[in-house]
């Protein structure tokens, strides 16, 4: 009787040991040896994405023969799209697939887009003849464009599924409790960005070298093969990764609080916000790391948590269209007080969208030799920009931060916000000093009687255009980064594919926009002194788009500060994952 008492008590004991076992694989998950796996998927999307659209305009221009404006249309509604499709690769991610899977099927999308748009430089069939005289030029005709079209498609559908997962699930597999980030040596951020500035690098110098100077084929070909690497990589990386299961879609839980909180219009919301509804277990798969507080903004909300009799029982979960707990309701606050802000990098993408087209038409009017048997290509003039951001961001980090840190008190030097703002003022800079630079540009072409030559060289050297392109490195250093993280932290947990994703919409909002302001300006200013005319950027007035973007670019600061001035941040009560297990 004395064994089977003792091997009762051990049998007892049997779901807690495998609790702790749980537990323990669970927690040798993820960490820093992930991260190198995950981040080459990013790295070589940034290098085929950029070493394709930094030349993007060279490529429609040159090689399909299309007008300027036609083509930088082209390139920033490709632009808009592929920064569309990553809202609804997130709303995917967080409601059923997972970040881990989600990443898997946007990778292969993306690899066949980069195997037609290969295929369309390889193929002759897929391109108009050649044109050097720039004069009478054959466009590429409906059924080249259509294939060029299908690609982008393909290229566009792919990054939906990469560019709002990739972030956070790099991020998942580190612990981003705001202890732990503020304990840090390094900011997770800044290293990201820092690594996708690497790989730019080396798309605008290597990839865009060959392209113009080897073939368009092997110039689209290598970012192919590299891709196809990466995703390997990123799958024999999968045994190793922590994934987070999706909580259900965030859509269908703020359509819930919304209903709930209509139903409830005429219920008068308790003084003691203690007496809202709360429900742990029912929110435990989407309050990992901490439950959100109650706040007093939005209200008319919290009518939604206001219990009423029957309502909610110990036995079963309420009816979610009737009743929400405070940290659901929360969630929308939180994701309503975020928008305001966010919308102001509407403007930032709207007046940048077409700049780095209208750069590397500069720099092909411009002289560019470093020796007598080499010279710059014009799309590797970015190289400026991104070496900014690559030593901008280390300086951020090692020097900018300690040193504000001692005035502030802040770990992380200054705000979110305050980066952000910084981030837009160098922006402005960025559009009056182009404006400048373009007037120089044009005057020497005038005083050298090049105006009516679009294949003359103006005698002006390419670096010039240095400036610009730093102080818009700069801009990234501060606005990006600093948008990027301020989206993260200040999200639900359950929301941050989402919230990424919103980084994204913002870009093809602003896209979109930047068409047709480009679009109106150049069928509404005339044929004869046309500010972008379609051949010969000599007789056009570029200086003038830069001074209009300058204008737009100061009323959206005014707005920002604005929205920043007004803003609060979440309060959350963050919980160990420890806590989650009993010994």
């Amino acid at each position: 009787m004395e064994f089977q008492d003792n091997n009762k008590s051990h049998e007892a004991e049997k779901p807690e040991e495998v609790k702790i076992k749980e537990y323990d694989k669970r927690k040798n998950l993820g960490g820093m040896k992930t991260i190198p796996f995950i981040l080459v998927t990013e790295v070589c999307d940034r290098f085929s994405t950029i070493g394709f659209h930094a030349n993007m305009i060279t490529y429609l221009t040159q090689q399909l023969n299309l007008p300027l404006v036609k083509a930088s249309n082209i390139v920033s509604n490709f632009n808009g799209t592929a920064s569309l499709t990553p809202l609804i690769g997130a709303l995917i991610a967080d409601s059923f697939a997972g970040r881990f899977w989600t990443i898997i099927v946007g990778s292969i999308i993306y690899e066949l887009g980069l195997i037609s748009i290969t295929t369309t430089a390889l193929l002759k069939s897929l391109h108009p003849p050649p044109c050097p005289s720039l004069v009478d030029c054959k466009e590429a005709s409906s059924f080249q464009l259509s294939t060029l079209y299908l690609s982008l498609f393909l290229l566009a559908i792919g990054l939906g599924g990469t560019r709002p997962c990739v972030m956070a699930y790099a991020a998942d597999q580190l612990d981003m409790s705001k202890s732990c980030v503020e304990s840090r040596s390094w900011n997770f951020f800044n290293c990201y960005y820092f690594i996708l500035g690497l790989a730019r690098l080396a798309a605008v110098t290597i990839v865009v070298y060959i392209q113009d100077n080897v073939s368009w084929g092997w110039g689209l070909g290598i970012p192919t093969i590299a891709m196809a690497v990466a995703f390997m990589v990123f799958l024999s990386g999968s045994p190793l990764y922590k994934k987070v299961k999706p909580g259900g879609s965030p859509l269908v839980r703020v359509i819930q609080v919304i209903v709930a909180a209509i139903r409830k219009r005429k219920a008068v919301a308790p003084e003691d916000p203690s007496l809202l509804y709360q429900n742990q277990e029912l929110d435990a798969a989407i309050s990992v790391h901490g439950r959100l507080l109650h706040t007093t903004q939005f209200k008319w909300l919290d009518k939604a948590a206001v219990e009423k009799y029957g309502e909610a029982t110990d036995s079963s979960a309420p009816n979610l269209w009737k009743l929400a707990t405070v940290h659901r309701v929360e969630e929308l606050k939180s994701f309503l007080r975020l928008l305001p802000v966010w919308a102001a990098g509407i403007l930032l993408v709207t007046a940048n969208s077409h700049s780095s087209s209208f750069n590397t038409q500069q720099a092909r009017t411009m002289d560019r030799r470093l020796s007598n048997s080499f010279q710059i290509p014009p799309a590797s003039m970015s190289f400026f920009g991104i070496m900014t951001v690559i030593i901008g961001l280390v300086l951020y980090e090692r020097l900018f931060v300690p040193l504000v840190r001692r005035f502030t008190r802040n770990s992380a030097g200054i705000t979110y916000l305050q980066r952000m703002g910084i981030g837009l003022l160098f922006n402005i800079l960025f559009s009056v000093v182009a404006a400048l630079v373009e007037k120089k540009r044009r005057t020497v072409a005038e005083n050298h009687n090049l105006v009516d030559n679009p294949k003359a060289t103006v005698p002006i050297s390419v670096f010039w255009l240095v400036p610009q392109l730093s102080l818009h490195g700069m801009s990234e250093v501060f606005m990006a980064v600093g948008q990027l993280e301020f989206l993260y932290d200040q999200s639900p947990e359950s929301m941050r594919s989402i919230a990424l994703g919103l980084f994204w919409i913002a870009s093809s909002v602003g896209d979109y926009l930047g068409t047709l302001m480009v679009s109106l300006i150049h069928e509404h200013t005339g044929h004869k002194n046309n500010w972008l005319p379609d051949r010969n950027l000599n007789k056009g007035k570029l200086d003038y788009y830069y001074w209009l973007v300058t204008g737009i670019q100061a009323v959206n600061f005014v707005y920002f500060v604005v929205c920043a001035w007004c803003y609060t941040c979440k309060p959350l009560e963050e919980v160990m994952e420890e806590d989650s297990v009993s010994v």
